[in-house]
């Protein structure tokens, strides 16, 4: 049996190849949410034994620029954001604007009814109540152990 000696820092300097590998393998894919400053809006999801609810934040937009479809399983939120802003002071004027297009896909915890789901937009936040359907809800069975 021979004695080998470690080296940890080559260990590490190999790792840093691995890595900058991956990240310029997934730097040359046309991703658009992987693109720096790409709109990704944050999603909170919670499940109670009645609904799933849904919130996203939208700064910005307005209710026209949001388009929501829900399935039973799953929920696509897409919209695209137009924002402009522009100041002058002491002669010097700014301007800047954010365009772009976005969608998320939201893979629900169960089936939801999908008919009777509201949404509300307020304050650049937008709220989504999907009830679950009638089978979701009776889903806990009681068995007897024998």
């Amino acid at each position: 049996m021979a004695l080998v000696r470690w080296e940890p820092f080559r260990e590490i300097s190999s790792l840093q190849k691995e890595l900058d590998r991956l990240m310029s393998t997934l730097g040359s894919m046309s991703y658009p949410e992987l693109r720096e400053g790409a709109f990704i809006p944050a999603v909170e999801l919670e499940e109670t034994d009645e609904a799933v609810d849904v919130k996203m934040e939208l700064p910005g937009m307005t209710p026209d620029d949001i388009d929501i479809q829900v399935s039973a399983n799953s929920v696509t939120i897409s919209g695209e954001r137009k924002a402009e802003t522009s100041s002058e002071e002491s002669g010097i004027k700014r301007s800047e604007f954010y365009y772009g297009s976005f969608q998320r896909t939201i893979p629900l915890p169960g089936r939801v009814d999908n008919a009777h789901t509201r949404a509300e937009y307020k304050d650049g936040v937008l709220k989504l109540h999907l009830p679950k359907a009638p089978e979701e809800r009776n889903k806990v069975v009681k068995v007897k152990v024998g």
